[in-house]
């Protein structure tokens, strides 16, 4: 399955810095390196201000810098082709029009014309995510004219297993790439770049649990690593 993304085109859409890695990280190193494939990352949020009570970037000038800078180092590890940034409220995509990501998403679409797009799963807890997912789903609308071939979701460390037990939209996987120990290196270094995400053991953001998640996925399908996702839709 992974050959018809040779020197292909893949949009990968996510709501904050360090998503793009957490999610599908170590498939989109693999990707590159293996297949050419191109990814241009698309991260609407800012990532940082919702750690104040008001959003007020202002204050969080310093760091917001710096995330920027984090961005750039873990674009590098991974081997993005391009990160672009846009500036929705942090964990506040509820309280902007929808269309107005909508917009965002429809013109990354028609200017780099990918294959397949890749974003969040819809059910995770961060409000953010299910926003993202939603967006790309009404961007991407199965026109007669719509380039877009695939989507694909993938689960987001310390967002999709939060979710609540009792609530029906959990993700079941349907597709498993298996993925290499270099591949998962890389993705655990892009994500220490990340000096306000990256966390301790036995937090899901650690490099330890994100070896846990690569080696359980792996297990699933008798791999020693993988990294699993929920196809959307795919159009042949």
């Amino acid at each position: 399955m992974l050959e018809q993304f040779r020197n292909g085109r893949i949009l990968l859409i996510v709501a904050h810095p360090d998503d793009e890695i957490l999610g599908p990280g170590a498939t989109m190193h693999r990707l590159i390196t293996e297949f050419g494939a191109r990814v241009r990352v698309v991260i609407l949020g800012e990532g940082i201000t919702s750690r104040s009570a008001e959003r007020e970037p202002a204050r969080w000038e310093r760091e917001l810098a710096e995330h920027r800078a984090n961005i750039e180092s873990a674009r590098k590890w991974i081997g993005f082709e391009e990160t672009r940034t846009y500036d929705f409220a942090d964990n506040r995509f509820d309280g902007i029009d929808l269309l107005d990501i909508v917009k965002v998403v429809e013109r990354e679409v028609a200017e780099f014309l990918p294959l397949a797009i890749f974003t969040h799963h819809g059910g995770d807890l961060n409000i953010d995510h299910q926003r993202t997912f939603e967006a790309v789903m009404t961007a991407c609308r199965p026109m007669q004219d719509q380039v877009v071939r695939q989507i694909v979701t993938f689960p987001t460390a310390s967002g999709t297993e939060w979710r609540a037990s009792t609530d029906p939209r959990h993700f079941i996987p349907n597709l498993f790439v298996r993925v290499s120990e270099s591949n998962i290196e890389a993705k655990i270094s892009a994500m220490e770049s990340y000096v306000y995400e990256r966390r301790a053991f036995p937090h899901p953001r650690s490099p330890e649990a994100l070896r846990i998640f690569a080696a359980h996925s792996g297990m699933i399908v008798g791999a020693p690593l993988a990294e699993c996702f929920a196809i959307v839709r795919v159009v042949c």
